[in-house]
């Protein structure tokens, strides 16, 4: 059984699986955490946020290193981290040691989603590769669309820490199928590029920092100001080290390459639309609308029912049309969708959104499984990894950062209380402004994609 591709699929599915779970499970229980703890609001939204930001700081890092040390002993690595750190929240009985294993998580989902994504590339070719990612893309969905009805069971039958047991246990599954899976790196070998790891993650988690923060602290006060600040540096001294290096963490090249430049930015819109509603809306549906938390609950299935279904369609579809029109296609639905969204008021039923969240879970499931595809085969084969933490990188930062925009613009319009009267006003500003960013983006991507070119990235060594 070992290097059967049987194996890798179901261990790389049933992880990819616990990560989005892990994600929209963790808000569902925040109430009860709060409760029990005796924590605040910034205490516990940090459950959240911290395991959000890592995940994201650490994408490009894990990408490399899986690289260079092998995606089998990376994922392993990153499989076991997340589900250690999944008991040990778990169990916390104070809050500061649940928010700090809980980006502890972080750190070891971004080392598996990487990884994952690598080894399913290395593993299928062909047709077998589209079907594979298909998969991988309904995963990314069943998370995301039950991840939120399954804490909501969890919580009531067994309290909040079986939130974060669940995916823990999962994820100990998977360390048991590892000794089965194939191992693969980059046939030349090199250095771990260290200095370029530690100023791109610093850089991105203080600017993740500055943005959940700020409408706590205000935006002008010398905390908030010197984070940015220091973000900005960090980004500037990455980008010096890595063109002096012979061996960078990820070749400029990659961003130089308008194919691949589009893909990420088509990935980050979509999840900046999708994510903050899905965190969002709950709370407007139960406070403003009066439905039930299981009526809230089964509404939101409308949004990411189409992740389900949709990404073993797109596989096929693209058999018919290329893959990038999909691709813009489904950035330009989002948008549409978003917008349609403003009819969203006091009155409005799950009958009323029914046609705006379809359309936008139409838009994100035509693009999941292929996205990650398309990068990673945008880039060389010895840079699968590198590729796959780079547009998991742009996700996870840009569905971060939008989350913390939108908490501050619904705080702004409603004091705080996350209540009409401006809980409305702000739902709308705020979905406005999705269609607006997610139009333009579909603009741009057309643009990029066009301008790219379908084979591989080469990797350049020793640019100076």
């Amino acid at each position: 059984m070992r290097n059967h591709p049987a194996v890798v699929l179901v261990a790389v599915l049933l992880s990819t699986l616990s990560l989005p779970v892990s994600l929209t499970g963790a808000s569902v229980a925040l109430p009860d955490i709060g409760r029990d703890l005796d924590a605040g609001l910034a205490g516990v939204q940090w459950v959240v946020n911290g395991y959000n930001a890592t995940f994201a700081s650490f994408m490009l890092a894990s990408g490399a290193l899986a690289d260079l040390l092998g995606r089998r002993r990376v994922f392993a690595t990153g499989v076991a981290i997340f589900a250690g750190a999944g008991l040990l929240a778990a169990v916390a009985d104070d809050i500061v040691l649940l928010d700090a294993v809980r980006a502890l998580a972080g750190v070891g989902a971004a080392a598996a989603a990487t990884s994952a994504s690598a080894i399913l590339a290395g593993t299928f070719h062909g047709r077998a590769r589209a079907r594979a990612f298909s998969l991988f893309g309904t995963a990314i969905g069943a998370g995301l669309a039950f991840g939120p009805s399954i804490a909501g069971l969890l919580v009531d039958a067994f309290g909040w820490r079986s939130v974060f047991a669940a995916p823990a246990l999962a994820g100990l599954v998977v360390l048991a199928l590892v000794p089965l899976l194939p191992e693969s790196r980059r046939p030349e070998g090199g250095r771990i590029d260290w200095p370029g790891t530690v100023s791109f993650t610093a850089a991105l988690l203080l600017l993740i920092f500055g943005f959940v923060q700020g409408p706590e602290h205000g935006w002008d006060d010398p905390v908030i100001v010197a984070a940015f600040a220091a973000a900005l540096a960090l980004l500037v001294v990455f980008v010096r080290v890595e063109r002096g290096r012979a061996e960078p963490m990820f070749d400029l090249a990659l961003l130089a390459s308008p194919r691949f430049l589009g893909i990420c930015l088509a990935a980050a819109t979509i999840v900046a639309v999708l994510v903050p509603l899905l965190v969002y809306l709950p709370s407007y549906l139960t406070t403003v609308v009066g439905l039930s938390p299981a009526g809230a609950g089964a509404t939101l299935i409308l949004l990411t029912a189409p992740t389900l279904v949709l990404p073993l369609l797109s596989g096929a579809l693209t058999r018919l049309v290329p893959a990038p029109a999909v691709i813009v296609a489904s950035v330009a639905v989002v948008a549409v969708g978003a917008a349609w969204a403003t009819v969203l008021g006091p009155d409005s039923g799950p009958r009323v959104l029914a046609g705006p969240l379809l359309t936008i879970g139409v838009g994100v499931g035509l693009s999941i499984g292929l996205l990650d595809a398309l990068a990673i085969g945008s880039v060389a084969a010895d840079r699968a990894a590198t590729g796959a933490g780079m547009i998991n990188t742009a996700r996870l930062a840009s569905e971060t950062v939008a989350i913390a925009v939108v908490g501050a613009v619904v705080a702004s319009t409603t004091a705080g209380r996350l209540a009409d009267p401006g809980f409305t006003g702000g739902l709308h500003a705020v979905l406005w402004s999705m269609a607006g960013v997610a139009l333009v983006a579909a603009a741009l991507v057309a643009v990029l994609v066009r301008r790219g070119v379908a084979a591989p990235v080469p990797v350049t060594a020793g640019r100076r």
